[in-house]
């Protein structure tokens, strides 16, 4: 069997490759990502370990070259997107051309195929916006607040409008925030795990009360295994591990298990239109079998061993200039 992995090079996508490629290794996994800042190229040395792993650097949005590899598969796996609010708050164009045109792309692919037997459009929780109490189910109305949500948002309801219109074989899956390894340094637990390693300020949004359920990297790719094997084509499923925590709260963790001063935590003006919390029932998903087998505080130390064991990895991207550029820009009175 193919399957096909858009966004292999990146966070979710890469972990979900070494996770296919060790449960399946008679299954051939075809990894597709443009290589953009948010893929490390040395992750590609973690996941050519594996035989069946086949990497192309290709964009999604390229038509005719998608549709010869995807062709070629079973299975789509998409997770290739822009994924950083800061970033869709300062240039949303890239998040309309990857998240809405990329996924346009894939879904005309499959409308033309006889042999994609199923696609995994990978989603978040952000699409739905904020909730004070309570938790987003699947029917809850979509309302996003800044461009990568609506990017993503847009796209969710691109593939439902192809599986209404043209009985595509799709599964949507929105996910809570995720952690682990090889996350890029931009995004919140990672940020703090290395700034406190290298001893730098870390900032904190606002009064730092935001709260995120948090799902550990490798329950996210067990949910995925499960909704090809088990998923209803045409059904939207919500995966969670109800492991609700306070922003402020995950980042005084981190640094009491790196044995750092909380001096390092340095409160920076909050986000524009920063979601205060997001939560999502996953009961859809559990009817299936799918339990979280990571609770918080052992996937955190998890992360933490990680990034203490892969410095090369994560320095490879905070010293390059496209990433201090961002840094300063970004937090200029750190």
């Amino acid at each position: 069997m193919k399957i096909a992995v858009t966004g292999g090079a990146g966070f979710i996508g890469s972990n979900f490759v070494r996770f296919v490629c060790k449960k399946y290794p008679e299954t051939r996994v075809i990894n597709i990502d443009k290589m953009t800042y948010a893929a490390n190229p040395i992750t590609l040395e973690f996941l050519n370990e594996y035989p069946n792993h086949i990497f192309l650097k290709l964009d999604i949005c390229n038509a005719e070259e998608i549709e010869k590899i995807l062709n070629e598969c079973e299975i789509i796996v998409h997770f290739a997107a822009e994924t950083h609010v800061d970033r869709s708050l300062e240039n949303p164009e890239n998040f309309l051309l990857t998240d809405i045109l990329g996924t346009y792309r894939i879904l005309e692919v499959i409308r033309n195929s006889k042999s994609i037997r199923k696609y995994i459009h990978v989603s978040t929780d952000e699409v739905y916006g904020s909730i004070a109490s309570g938790s987003f189910v699947e029917h809850s109305p979509l309302n996003p607040t800044n461009p990568y949500a609506a990017s993503k948002a847009s796209a969710d309801l691109m593939v439902l409008s192809y599986i209404r219109c043209y009985k595509i074989p799709a599964i949507i899956v929105r996910f809570t925030n995720n952690f682990g390894p090889f996350q890029h340094p931009e995004k919140f637990i990672p940020l703090v795990i290395t700034n406190a390693l290298e001893n730098k300020k870390i900032p904190l949004y606002g009064d730092g009360q935001q709260i995120r359920d948090w799902l550990y990297v490798f329950d996210t790719c067990r949910a995925v295994d499960l909704l090809i094997e088990k998923g209803e084509p045409g059904q939207i499923y919500n995966v969670s591990a109800h492991q609700e925590r306070k922003n402020i709260d995950v980042l005084s963790e981190i640094l009491k298990i790196l044995g750092k001063d909380k001096d390092l935590m340095v409160n920076i003006p909050d986000r524009i239109a920063h979601d205060r919390r997001y939560s999502l029932s996953s009961e859809k998903i559990q009817q299936l079998g799918f339990l979280p087998v990571y609770d918080f505080e052992k996937g955190l130390e998890e992360t933490i061993k990680w990034y203490l064991d892969n410095k090369k990895w994560w320095q490879f991207i905070k010293n390059s200039s496209e990433f201090q550029s961002y840094y300063k820009k970004r937090y200029p009175a750190l």
